[in-house]
């Protein structure tokens, strides 16, 4: 168990690793959202071009 003092930030709680955790798979989820999104506005841009 970590000492309490390698915790981050004032009111995170989160121990170095846990940040390092928590930040993986928030890119990931942030990359894979945004490879969606472009492929819905291509999609959306081929079906109806708005230029």
């Amino acid at each position: 168990m970590s000492d309490p003092d390698d915790r981050l930030g004032l009111r995170t709680y989160l121990t170095p690793e846990e940040a390092k955790e928590f930040h993986k798979l928030f890119m990931s989820s942030f990359i894979g959202f945004t490879a969606v999104a472009v492929v819905a506005h291509i999609l959306v841009w081929m079906w109806k071009p708005w230029l």
